[in-house]
């Protein structure tokens, strides 16, 4: 029985792939065509991103929401700023086109200006009935002026709801169907329908519409999603061809390398329509990120088959020492760095838990594809050309080499200083990190739908849902008095609070009832009295237009109540203390023993999905160093050589999270998985030098500073090509839209290099410093995973 990590097991492997060069090749076709079977399985997400768990309390009491009044995220608003829409021509364009809105089978109701009633007092039938404020169109100016001296002094309940009193803003409110605002007829209706009416609206009356509200936001948002990903994929695979060629200056070899990266795109689309994943902000990054981590594992193959060509001109046995040595190494690389992402999995976030999934499959997916193809195809092509193998020399970067040498030798106190300097600086900036649980902040600033939220953010608060849920524990408890007054100083706090909007509620629609009762005189909308009470009851009661509207606040038992407000895009700090404030004002007011009142909503919800992802991340990156940790106890046996290894990749996390701090990126979904990302694939140089380290040892008879040049020379040269490709392959991040994904891309790129120079300065000097306590022979004489094959007969080093 071989052994995994065997010489011997690898060459059978070696013999294996080219023995069966057609049957593998045939094989990674059909897999390939399975795969593309399964893109018809891929979806985009029609929902936000619930970063929580389904059993989670916050979760729990947002389904239970759900189950009573239905989707709360349902609404389109449109607005218009203009003191021109007031003028005969241009209102009634604006109500005929909310009006034409009512057609389509994608919406259940629209509310204009057009389709606001008053509440009369009908004395002779003791009920109340409504009338329209604009019966059919507006025929003059003096109607307009009516109608806005009615609608801004004297029916308060509207106010705020589709006018701003003070700005003359005046909006439309488009309620989709609740069975629809989760699926993609949505997304046709916003696309195809809702976008083409109001272009043709805003040319012919020269008025700026703007659009917002959940279903808008996400279904654009998604869109950018979706119109990105062709982006990053076509930026990730020029630039890692460019950087390829510029090393190899072979057309020959990028096209190969093109060709592999290229297979893995698309066998990790397939893995996402295999398990029926959607397509989110994150698993859209994956198609690009296997892209530049499967450019390093083509460069160390055909780098050490050109190597094996130069030495002694055998394709054949060049080809199997391929396999037989870069394989080992690159399995290592790859595991580790699929390790990285894989901690995600155990977390209890769906959404992380299937980006580890994607992920770790398809970078052990990309290494076998590499192993398989690359020495394949070789087999078939002529020898490469001399000007091929030119680069091999490495002569451009030994300065480059020979500086790392020197620092090392000669200011060894200055690197050790550097790094507690960078430490110490670093943690001053972790402690200015921020959370962000922001809906908004991600998406693309200069998009027009992102300056809209901002628009109504100014005119009505906000257009983020938060939700309050009264539960009387009886039915009919929500219309007694002492119940409405509890209500009505919750709204007071919610009013108060400047970034809430003005709540609507069935207190709204009381006080509203109480005006009418006294002939829609203003100063008596309030809550009436406990006399009051029973005969203005008696008159609703008696109409069945406030049964309809009191259907959208009560629940058909009338046990529960929901008080509705919308909020501004707020950071997670201020947030919290806004839900403490209220949490406060709901302890005082409703009694536990009578009542049970809970906060919930989308953006809520996404808040606390985000400071739960905090959490997470301390268990994942942790995860990620214990495996990372327990790999190198297994390789090396010895509890010091851990610690040495784990210094230089934790040094760069530290300084990227002190950069955050300083530089004001927020903790959020989209930044949290840099530590994991950065951290499996830094360690990848770690394991490359400590193993050449370990070969250089026993070659040059266990003398410690000779041994450490020797493998910083050799392994230098490989860091640096892949940092360079990882660094520019990451940075095509950052041509995102996203803000969240630019700083994913900026922040795994700096924190890359940082590693690179990490190993190359400070792992080396440490290895100086500490080399009696853990140059023992025993320990790292014959490692249990031979990482780097001992060289033969024919091969004079392990040069990539």
């Amino acid at each position: 029985m071989f052994k995994l990590f065997s010489k011997d097991f690898w060459d059978i492997i070696a013999r294996l792939i080219l023995r069966n060069k057609i049957g593998i090749l045939v094989a990674i076709i059909a897999a390939t065509v399975f795969f593309s079977t399964q893109w018809d399985n891929m979806r985009f997400s029609n929902t936000e991103a619930n970063l929580l768990p389904d059993d989670h309390e916050v979760n729990i009491t947002y389904n239970n929401f759900l189950k009573i009044f239905g989707e709360e995220g349902n609404l389109i608003i449109l607005g218009v700023k203009d003191t021109t829409l007031f003028t005969i021509e241009k209102l009634n364009a604006w109500n005929k086109l909310s009006e034409s809105f009512k057609k389509y089978n994608e919406v259940e109701t629209v509310v204009s200006i057009k389709d606001l009633q008053k509440l009369v007092k009908d004395t002779e039938n003791e009920k109340f009935s409504l009338e329209p404020f604009i019966k059919d169109s507006v025929a003059s100016l003096q109607q307009i002026e009516k109608l806005q001296n009615q609608l801004f002094n004297q029916y308060p309940f509207y106010d705020n709801f589709l006018f701003n009193k003070q700005t003359k803003t005046v909006r439309t409110a488009i309620y989709l169907k609740k069975d629809i605002v989760n699926t993609p007829a949505r997304k046709n209706f916003v696309l195809n329908i809702l976008e083409n009416d109001i272009e043709t609206f805003e040319t012919t009356y020269n008025l700026n519409v703007r659009v917002s509200g959940m279903p808008y936001i996400r279904t654009l948002n998604s869109q950018v999603i979706i119109n990105e990903i062709n982006w990053f994929v076509i930026a990730a695979l020029l630039v890692t061809s460019v950087i390829f060629f510029f090393f190899f200056r072979s057309f020959r070899a990028t096209f190969i390398s093109l060709i592999v990266v290229c297979i893995g795109v698309m066998w990790t689309l397939g893995i996402i329509g295999l398990f029926n994943y959607e397509i989110t902000v994150l698993t859209a990054l994956i198609p690009p990120l296997i892209i530049v981590i499967g450019i390093p594992n083509c460069i160390f193959l055909i780098n050490k088959y050109q190597h094996e060509v130069k030495l002694h001109g055998n394709k054949v046995k060049s080809l199997q020492r391929v396999i037989t040595k870069i394989g080992n190494a690159t399995l290592m690389t790859n595991v580790t760095t699929a390790s990285g992402f894989a901690t995600f999995i155990l977390t209890e976030s769906t959404l992380l838990k299937e980006f580890g999934i994607v992920a770790s499959l398809s970078i052990l997916a990309i290494f076998i594809l590499c192993l398989l193809i690359i020495p394949i195809i070789y087999t078939f092509l002529p020898h490469p050309k001399d000007r091929h193998l030119e680069h091999l020399n490495k002569r451009w970067i030994g300065g480059f080499v020979n500086w790392m040498e020197w620092m090392v030798k000669q200011r060894r106190i200055a690197i050790y200083a550097i790094s507690v300097l960078l430490l110490t600086v670093s943690f001053i900036g972790i402690y200015q990190i921020r959370i962000s649980g922001s809906l908004v902040e991600d998406m693309p600033k200069e998009a027009t739908f992102f300056k809209d939220i901002r628009f109504f953010e100014e005119e009505f608060n906000g257009i983020m849902p938060l939700e309050f849920v009264v539960d009387t524990k009886r039915k009919k408890g929500v219309m007694k008095l002492s119940t409405l007054k509890r209500m009505n100083e919750l709204e007071d706090l919610i009013i108060e609070t400047p970034e809430l909007s003005k709540p609507i509620s069935v207190v709204s629609l009381v006080k509203y009832s109480k005006q009418a009762y006294y002939n829609g005189n203003p100063k008596y909308y309030q809550l009436p009295t406990s006399q009051e009470n029973s005969f203005i009851l008696s008159y609703a009661k008696n109409s069945s237009s406030n049964v309809d509207l009191l259907n959208n606040f009560v629940d058909s038992t009338g046990q529960y109540a929901r008080i509705t407000t919308f909020m501004k895009d707020v950071g997670t700090d201020k947030m919290e203390r806004i839900e403490e404030n209220l949490q406060n004002k709901i302890n005082k007011v409703f009694p536990k023993e009578r009542y049970n009142v809970t906060m919930t909503g989308k953006a809520l919800v996404f808040q606390k999905g985000t400071k739960y992802l905090v959490k997470n991340l301390a268990i994942s990156l942790s995860l990620a160093i214990l495996l990372i940790s327990l790999f190198m106890a297994y390789m090396f046996r010895s509890a010091r050589m851990i610690i040495v290894s784990l210094i230089p990749n934790l040094l760069p996390l530290l300084v990227t999270a002190g950069l955050m701090g300083y530089l004001g990126v927020p903790i959020k979904p989209s930044t949290i998985l840099v530590f994991s990302i950065a951290f499996g694939i830094s360690v990848d140089d770690t394991i490359h030098f400590l193993a050449k380290y370990r070969q250089e040892l026993q070659a040059n008879n266990w003398k410690i500073k000779t041994s450490v040049y020797g493998a910083l020379r050799e392994t230098g040269v490989s860091m640096f090509y892949t940092s360079i490709v990882l660094f520019f392959g990451f940075s095509v991040f950052t041509i995102s839209s996203f803000g969240g994904t630019v700083a994913l891309g900026a922040l795994v790129s700096a924190t890359l290099l940082f590693a690179m120079l990490s190993n190359l300065l400070l792992l080396p000097s440490l290895l100086l410093s500490l080399e009696r306590s853990i140059a023992n022979k025993e320990v790292l004489r014959k490692p249990p995973i031979n990482i780097i094959p001992e060289e033969d007969d024919a091969d004079d080093d392990f040069k990539k």
